[in-house]
């Protein structure tokens, strides 16, 4: 009987591998152009991973990775961040900041639902052109901008603020007022490219849908409601899961040029204190571990949420 299975599984075996190749000799031209995307994908994905070693060493550059020892215990710049006073100020900040981004993911969504509600191809069309452009924008350029735009001496909150007779705040200086400018001016400068994936999504909707709502006497909102939104829901859960596998992941660029002294206990997330700690002061080791932590979180998120998503809802990245 076992050894009947085992001939049967064998067999089985070998029939989908003749498959596979049948398949690849079938559609090679596809495959081919495949290749590149995939040497490029092992080249700057997968062979640079063997540097999370460094989070385990003494790293030294002159010795590199594979020469230089390990560390004594190999947890000890994950314990060293752990025991750090930074640790809890930039886990705070970058949840702050993630979560409160998190908060206006539905934004796109209404944008995107505002949009295919207008008629007027033309007018569609220059709305849309407007939405987009800013998302075109450099980082560099962005935070010129806001910090140009909010100066309480020479920019135009200053200006409307001593039309009005009181004194302009230095919002740019402001540990409070750091995130909602964060993720605002973020909301703004992408909300209209993040809703072209939404847009997609209504364009697969069956215009018979919408007739039938119609003759059942269905207002605009109404069919948003019933049409447009059920519709939404699969790519807007996809979307959000994966937010949510980069909640401890913001990005650096942005948060590092809105920094500065006024505003560093609401500024310093964690890729701002690895890129201090790493490029800056040289430990490679230490920042490497901290980069792998949040890296690991994120991971893990994503693997949960995208569990819950599956039991609740059936929609999942796999």
């Amino acid at each position: 009987m076992g050894g009947g299975r085992n001939v049967k599984a064998q067999s089985k075996k070998e029939t989908n591998k003749a498959g596979l190749w049948l398949r690849i000799r079938r559609n090679w031209g596809l495959y081919l152009m495949l290749l590149p995307a995939l040497i490029l994908l092992f080249l700057f994905s997968y062979r640079p991973m063997y540097g999370v070693l460094i989070s385990f060493k003494e790293y030294k550059a002159a010795k590199g990775i594979l020469g230089s020892a390990w560390a004594d215990p190999w947890f000890k710049y994950f314990k060293k961040f752990f025991d750090s006073f930074q640790f809890g100020t930039t886990i705070k900040n970058t949840l702050i900041i993630t979560v409160y981004g998190l908060l206006v993911f539905p934004v796109p969504i209404i944008l995107a639902l505002g949009i295919n509600q207008m008629r007027d191809g033309r007018y569609r069309k220059i709305f849309q052109t407007i939405t987009y452009m800013p998302h075109f924008i450099s980082t560099v350029v962005m935070v010129g901008l806001i910090t140009l735009l909010l100066s309480p001496g020479s920019g135009v909150f200053g200006a409307i603020c001593n039309a009005l007779g009181f004194e302009a705040p230095n919002l740019m200086g402001s540990a409070g007022a750091f995130k909602h400018l964060y993720v605002w001016t973020d909301v703004w400068q992408h909300a209209g490219w993040d809703s072209i994936i939404f847009l997609a999504a209504l364009a697969g909707v069956d215009p018979s849908l919408y007739e039938a709502a119609t003759v059942d006497g269905a207002t605009a909102l109404q069919k948003i409601r019933h049409v447009d939104i059920p519709m939404l829901m699969p790519t807007a859960v996809i979307m959000l899961i994966m937010r949510m596998g980069n909640l401890m992941n913001l990005g650096f660029e942005k948060v590092y040029l809105m920094q500065n002294d006024l505003n560093l206990s609401s500024s310093e997330v964690i890729s701002t204190y690895v890129y201090k700690i790493g490029v800056i002061n040289t430990q490679y080791s230490y920042s490497a571990a901290i980069n792998l932590f949040s890296t690991i979180v994120n991971f893990v998120l994503l693997i949960t949420v995208n569990e819950i998503s599956k039991r609740l809802s059936e929609n999942s990245l796999w």
